[in-house]
């Protein structure tokens, strides 16, 4: 074997975009003890990649959106940081491409509950926490006997009470808009609870996979914890009618945590989709979500991403 280079101890970033079903998951972020989407990921990128025997820096995953547990994912997005000598031995003797034979060989040590589905060779600049333009969410509710199924149970919420879609879809549009989500949020020191709701609307599909759903979509530059679960239990108490279509503002305008707003189960929430800017515009965006993680001003740009669920 021949000397190490510097080409092969340099760094390489990859973009990972994965799917899970976050139903056997303790979330996202990895913890002592238990099972996380991070915990596994990083473990089947050490084992690809042969990390521990090479003496490299066991990989570190960053993501787009940090999930709680039991909240699935399609378009999850993360970067990766690995050693480029590392990344080229994963080809073996083939003539593949790096990045092609790594997402083969992850299929094949990965758990069949996460599914990296695309690795790239990231852009300059791309971060995938900071990088990010907007989260888009998706929560699924079956309010009708007859369309209920089991083989749907562990992503869609079941519902005994018929729902009124279209003053939950009215009570949603008011809450859209750049606001103070501290009733719809649970809070943490030290962190800003000022999001901009770029979308939040109810349907209910009449062809497709969720035909005879209720389905939210939700979308935001950035998330506060348990905030999408919060905005849809409040929803669903209009939806019943137990509240008025005014009601889920008033709670938002008072800028207080209500019992009513109820935080409804992980398991109805899927994480579908994280938009970026242009490859040209991958650093500047990274850079101005960092300066702004901390501000707090109503009347400035969106903020830093946070956790959801």
């Amino acid at each position: 074997m021949g000397p190490v280079t510097g080409e092969e101890t340099r760094t390489v970033r990859l973009r990972l975009d994965l799917a899970y079903d976050g139903g056997r998951f303790a979330g996202w972020a990895r913890q002592p003890d238990l099972r996380t989407v991070q915990g596994e990921l990083e473990a089947g990128l050490s084992t690809v990649l042969r990390s521990a025997p090479r003496g490299d820096p066991l990989p570190r995953v960053t993501v787009a959106g940090r999930t709680d547990a039991g909240v699935h994912a399609r378009g999850q997005v993360a970067h990766v940081d690995v050693v480029a000598g590392a990344l080229a031995a994963v080809r073996g003797r083939s003539d593949r491409d790096d990045v092609d034979a790594l997402l083969t060989r992850l299929a094949g040590v990965l758990p069949d509950d996460l599914v990296v589905r695309a690795v790239h060779r990231a852009p300059d600049g791309f971060d995938a926490r900071f990088s990010a333009l907007r989260r888009r969410y998706a929560y699924r509710v079956c309010d009708d006997p007859a369309t209920r199924d089991p083989l749907r149970r562990g992503w869609v919420l079941w519902h005994r009470r018929p729902l009124d879609v279209a003053a939950m879809d009215a009570a949603a549009g008011t809450l859209v808009g750049r606001h103070d989500f501290a009733a719809y949020c649970k809070p943490r020191p030290d962190a800003t609870t000022i999001r901009t709701l770029e979308a939040f609307g109810w349907s209910r599909p009449d062809a497709g996979p969720d035909a005879g759903l209720v389905v939210a979509h939700v979308q935001a530059d950035a998330f506060c914890h348990s905030m999408v679960r919060a905005l849809v239990g409040a929803s669903l108490a209009v939806g019943e009618g137990r509240r008025p279509v005014t009601w889920p503002r008033e709670i938002l305008d008072g800028r207080v945590r209500h019992g009513g707003a109820t935080v409804v189960p992980a398991h109805g929430l899927t994480l579908e989709e994280v938009t970026y800017p242009s490859d040209d515009e991958l650093a500047g965006r990274a850079e101005q979500t960092r300066a702004r993680r901390s501000a707090a001003d109503l009347s400035g740009p969106p903020l830093a991403p946070g956790c959801c669920g």
